[in-house]
């Protein structure tokens, strides 16, 4: 990518998001409200990717410990419930279950034996491959749905957000 494009593809962004709101005065608070935006918005995508993962027999939570693994050469059962979005006794009962369903394993970390890894198993590595390939089509349909630079706004935005809320990750 030369210099010029990245300096066009910046440019366009902060046109997007120089733009005054769309929600003219007099609207509901949520109307504008960014926690209500951000988790509406989450809400209408996810459900699209939820019903395929339904069809395919698996659940939210399997299919965001599979994601999070993917790459991975293990991660701690906390660090894995802070990613997936779940309480940690949650987790560990999800992980129970997915260890039984041949999906993860556990091992003791190489420098401290106190502290547990999950990996992905052949069968979690095989399920995970094909459910990203379905992910990655769907979030291709959902950025075909905007234009190119609100589509890299919105992805370079959110990775901003995250970065300056995000605590220290533990493990």
């Amino acid at each position: 990518m030369g210099l010029s494009y990245r300096k066009a593809q910046r440019h366009r962004i902060a046109i997007v998001m120089s733009q005054p709101p769309a929600n003219p005065p007099g609207s509901r608070f949520v109307d504008d409200y960014l926690l209500y935006l951000l988790a509406r918005a989450s809400h209408l995508i996810s459900a699209e990717f939820h019903d395929q993962l339904r069809r395919r027999g698996i659940s939210v939570p399997v299919w965001r410990v599979l994601a999070s693994l993917v790459g991975s050469s293990g991660e701690t059962v906390t660090g894995l419930a802070e990613t997936c979005l779940l309480q940690q006794p949650t987790m560990t009962k999800l992980l129970d279950r997915m260890v039984r369903d041949g999906f993860v394993k556990r091992t003791q970390d190489a420098k401290d034996r106190r502290v547990v890894r999950v990996a992905l198993t052949t069968r979690g590595e095989v399920t995970a491959a094909d459910l990203v390939q379905a992910a990655k089509q769907h979030e291709a349909e959902v950025m075909a749905r905007h234009p190119e630079a609100e589509a890299l706004a919105i992805k370079t935005l959110l990775r901003a957000i995250i970065a300056r809320q995000t605590r220290p990750r533990r493990g």
